[in-house]
């Protein structure tokens, strides 16, 4: 999947290694760490920010928030070679920071795409100066299948008073109408982190949007959502439009679960399955759409409906129980039940269980979940308003929206589930569930949670595979204006003595912990950096789209060291709830794995996801990692000085 370069675009070289962190796990892939929801007292803001009332609530601050910076290359280029040194031999260290000196020498070409950069930094007009490569380079140039690539999911917990599943959908979807309304009207409070508002920009894409298919780059579309007051429920691979008000009056949950129970009755497994084709390869299925709209005009205004929806709400026929079975449902599903370029799909089970699937081009993993967490505490804690219990006797009987076949249609669904069932079964999932300890003891430790259990990955890496490789963690920049997401190189010269020290037994625990130390303090800096927009794989990024046509690609791209050190064998990130019993996403390259990972209060949770490498040895690992740590640390709380 990552290993083709540039995807036609002659000035970027290997774009899989410096944009694979984006598609899933920047699922998303958010550090949530910081990131506070609560309302803040303007007293408490730092300087420079202003609110502009006129623009609503949540987007209030949007204009003074700084623009990400672009760093300098002595920061990036020190910073780099640091991160790359443990990953090489010391022949092969030497060749690159002699290829890092040249690129950055006096009057060279560093200094030209630098230049460059900082021009279009300060252009008034742009705010962003990274996100338009990014969002195309990244995620709309992206030509894989959305699913399993691209999308991500959360598993919610089991709503023992809504084990009936159009019972607990319905309050689902009225939960997540309460959210819209507030994101429509600009009501909906901004978040922070360190007291700082950060960009709520991406959150026109959250409803009523759908990225469209197209080459040689998808689009995303938004749509009015004051024109545009519908859901799309899907069942059994049919889809139906649902009304959210009736008579200017939106559904309650008594209603919506009516219009669900009718649904359920009257969903036919013989309509055209239009979802699988969103699961297909992106220019598949950007010729798929011409062939579903040339077999009837119709299909063009059906096919806008569903993406034109607010959000869609999936019925499964499934009844998933384990956690990995769960997981499989609301990552991918069964390729069917699904239109995978919607940005919100809410699934539930007819055993009532439930979770959400996301699209992730235009939006990265804190703002859904937070609708979701929003969602839960709105649910679980009785702060619903579910309306009349009553349904209007009146309501409209929901109809399935239609679609005419052709012969050409219906050959490219059927390829399409082929497809489909061939990517899913090259991929293998395991859910570690880890009740020993979370951030309570982890705390008592003095460890940063996020950065020990980065450390706890290193160590059962390592255990696994006898060496460090490198390992992506996504950091969010959405302090600065329109900001995304930047790359935190785990592995480090620390990091790497740590872990070899573990498996050492002549090492003593007091070094031990003194190595341990080291790396998290190390990977603390690293993160903070990267928060603050001081990483290095985005600003290598900006350089290289700085090129201008026809110029040459300068040797310290094409060090096979700098292809390496972005090759990301361990793609990892943490979001946490106590809502949620799972959250994931694919691995990013083959030989690697997607490490998604929760740390509550007293429990960690590891969802991890491979091509075949051994899902099951890296549970294992991760368990004999965990325990390995807190019996080092507790060591250090009780005193004693032993051997390991």
């Amino acid at each position: 999947m990552w290993n083709t370069l540039s995807r036609g675009r002659p000035t970027v070289q290997s774009l899989k290694q410096l944009t694979s962190v984006s598609r899933n796990n920047q699922v998303f892939r958010n550090n949530t760490v910081g990131i506070m929801a609560a309302a803040r007292k303007q007293s408490t803001l730092p300087a420079g920010y202003k609110e502009d009332h006129s623009k609503g609530a949540m987007l209030r601050f949007e204009e003074s928030l700084p623009k990400l910076p672009v760093p300098t290359l002595e920061e990036s280029t020190s910073r780099y070679l640091k991160s790359v040194k443990p990953l090489l031999t010391p022949e092969e260290f030497q060749k690159t920071a002699s290829l890092t000196k040249d690129f950055v020498k006096p009057g060279g070409i560093a200094e030209k795409l630098q230049e460059r950069l900082v021009a279009k930094a300060n252009d008034p007009q742009v705010k962003n100066w990274m996100l338009d490569w990014w969002n195309d380079q990244a995620y709309l140039a992206y030509r894989d299948p959305v699913v399993p690539y691209v999308s991500y999911f959360y598993s919610y917990k089991d709503d023992k008073a809504r084990r009936d599943p159009a019972k607990r959908a319905a309050a689902i979807t009225t939960g997540a109408l309460k959210f819209k309304k507030m994101v429509d009207e600009g009501s909906l409070e901004p978040e922070y982190m360190r007291k700082a508002p950060i960009s709520m920009d991406s959150y026109k894409y959250m409803f009523n949007c759908s990225r469209i298919p197209a080459k040689p780059a998808d689009f995303p579309k938004i749509y009015d959502w004051k024109t545009n007051k519908h859901i799309v429920v899907a069942r059994k691979g049919q889809f139906f439009k649902v009304p959210q008000e009736h008579n200017g009056q939106q559904l309650s949950a008594a209603e919506f679960e009516a219009i669900f129970n009718r649904i359920y009755e009257t969903a036919d497994s013989s309509a055209p399955a239009i979802g699988a084709l969103t699961s297909e390869n992106r220019d598949v299925w950007t010729e798929a759409r011409e062939t579903l709209i040339s077999a009837d005009p119709s299909n063009l205004a059906s096919l806008e409906v569903i993406e034109s929806s607010s959000f869609v709400i999936c019925l499964d026929d499934a009844r998933p129980v384990t956690l990995e079975e769960r997981a499989h449902q609301y990552w991918h599903g069964d390729g069917t039940n699904r239109f995978y370029d919607k940005p919100l799909q809410f699934i539930i089970c007819d055993n009532g269980a439930a979770g959400f699937m996301g699209e992730h081009s235009m939006m990265d993993g804190t703002p859904t979940h937070r609708i979701n967490d929003y969602i839960n505490d709105q649910i679980f804690n009785a702060k619903l308003d579910l309306g009349a219990p009553t349904p209007r006797s009146e309501l409209p009987i929901p109809t399935a929206i239609p679609f005419r076949s052709s012969d050409a249609l219906t050959k490219a669904i059927s390829q399409a589930k082929t497809d489909f069932a061939d990517v899913i079964g090259k991929h293998e999932l395991a859910v570690l569930q880890y009740p020993g300890y979370g951030k309570g003891l982890i705390k008592k430790f003095r460890s940063s949670p996020d950065a020990y259990v980065q450390m706890l990955i290193q160590l059962a890496y390592y255990k696994m595979y006898g060496v460090s490789r490198p390992t992506y963690e996504s950091a969010a920049t959405r302090k600065f204006a329109q900001g995304r997401t930047e790359t935190c190189r785990t592995v480090s010269e620390e990091s790497v003595a740590w872990v070899k020290a573990m498996q050492d037994p002549t090492v003593s625990a007091d070094e031990a912990i003194k190595l341990f130390r080291a790396a998290i303090n190390g990977h603390v800096e690293y993160i903070s950096a990267a928060s603050d927009g001081k990483g290095v794989d985005r600003h290598f990024f900006g350089l290289k789209n700085s090129l201008k046509e026809g110029e040459e690609v300068p040797e310290f791209f094409k060090d096979p060291a700098f292809s390496y050190s972005c090759k990301w064998y361990l793609s990892t990130s943490q979001l946490s709830s106590e809502y949620f019993n799972g959250y994931g996403w694919s691995q990013v390259q083959d030989e690697g794995y997607g490490i998604a990972y929760m740390i509550n209060e007293n429990s960690l949770q590891f969802n991890i996801v491979s091509k075949r490498l051994g899902v099951e040895r890296m549970r294992f690992y991760l368990t004999e990692a965990a325990a390995d740590m807190r019996e080092l640390l507790e060591r250090e709380l009780e005193g004693p000085k032993a051997k390991l």
